[in-house]
């Protein structure tokens, strides 16, 4: 029997996140999603007299060719995604992968190169379309979330389908603050890092790019960056899981990483010299994102935390940051977490996760 949910997840794709509008094209990518998905992408594209395009992917496929990609054959797959990602208006990309790990036994080798074939595919996309992705509910996930898979199912329509616009108000305050801030300083267990964000915009997020969304990002000036970080939550990077990050930093570089897998980070740092520099300081208060799941899209969500992203810089935040390498590490909060605080210019803007300021109330939890 067919989801209703899942019609109502494509109207919001299309007519909220995307606006597609009419005579514009479309292109919506499937990685291991159900056909009825895809049809009810296609048919809400069609509704709004747009014009859809899909590219179906396969994990286990790509694994497949991952795993003997040469620079010759990802130069020839770059130029053609390109070329379609140019002529496109609006992207929509869902991602249905049933093993997070499909892709850890491919040689890391290749992945930096892939990463760095495909990045201005990516660069296209992310700066010259009106975009959104998202992830897909299977039961691995349900399991990474300590959930059944019905509950999980749940869950997943209930984030996803949230009313965004009920958070503008809140979000467009933020990104005033901290399109106005200058210097910032977040201190918490393991913690104490100062930057500056001055003359970089705060860029506020509620269902236009990612679902499920709610945060406000910005970036760090390049080489402001002081300080160290203790990650808490944990993440998966190119098919490694890595739990306990922390970071040093001096000047805004990566002086020093150490993790679960101090040598696979380090390798993962070391792809460009950009890698080791900040591309993006973001706040999360998704209210119905509670506890990680080694799924970024969800996870950098999370009521009450942030992420510090080593790695390339958005346009529209722009600290000039240059790196293949774009991995959302992500910091909790909130009291059962060990607690924390951010400051904006001296002014603590959010302590163990809640906003202090009575119009930033409404992005509480």
């Amino acid at each position: 029997m067919h989801d209703p949910r899942i019609d109502e997840l494509a109207r919001q794709l299309v007519r909220y996140s995307t606006a597609t509008k009419k005579g514009e094209n479309v292109l919506i990518e499937l990685f291991d999603v159900p056909e009825e998905v895809g049809i009810a992408l296609v048919r809400e594209v069609r509704a709004v007299k747009a014009t859809p395009f899909i590219n179906l992917h396969s994990a286990r496929i790509e694994r497949e060719m991952a795993r003997g990609a040469t620079e010759t054959q990802y130069a020839v797959a770059a130029k053609n995604a390109l070329h379609q990602m140019k002529t496109m208006d609006c992207y929509i990309a869902i991602r249905g992968s049933h093993n997070v790990n499909e892709l850890s036994d491919v040689p890391s080798k290749n992945m930096r190169m892939i990463s760095s074939k495909m990045r201005p595919v990516l660069n296209e996309r992310v700066n010259k379309t009106r975009w959104c992705v998202l992830r897909w509910p299977h039961p691995s996930m349900a399991q990474s979330a300590g959930m059944s898979t019905e509950a999980f199912e749940d869950f997943y329509f209930r984030v996803c389908l949230l009313d965004y616009a009920k958070l503008k108000k809140g979000m467009d305050v933020l990104g005033k603050r901290m399109t106005e801030a200058k210097e910032v300083h977040i201190t918490g267990p393991g913690t104490d890092l100062r930057f500056s964000i001055e003359g970089l915009p705060g860029i506020p997020c509620g269902g236009t790019h990612n679902i499920p969304d709610g945060e406000c990002f910005t970036a760090p000036v390049k080489t402001s960056v002081e300080g160290v970080i203790q990650y808490n939550a944990p993440s998966i990077y190119q098919g490694i899981a890595f739990d306990n990050v922390k970071l040093e930093f001096k000047q805004g570089r990566i002086v020093k990483a150490t993790s679960n897998n101090s040598k696979a980070i380090n390798k993962i740092l070391n792809t460009d010299p950009g890698a080791r520099y900040i591309g993006e300081f973001a706040i999360g208060f998704n209210p119905e994102i509670k506890e990680p799941m080694r799924d970024i899209l969800f996870d950098e969500k999370i009521a009450g935390s942030f992420h510090f992203t080593p790695g390339q810089a958005y346009e529209v935040a722009d600290n000039g940051n240059r790196s293949a390498v774009h991995w959302d590490l992500v910091n909790i909060q909130r009291p059962e977490y060990g607690g924390g605080e951010i400051s904006f210019d001296g002014e603590v803007i959010r302590r163990d996760g809640q906003f202090l300021p009575k119009a930033l109330h409404a992005l509480n939890y």
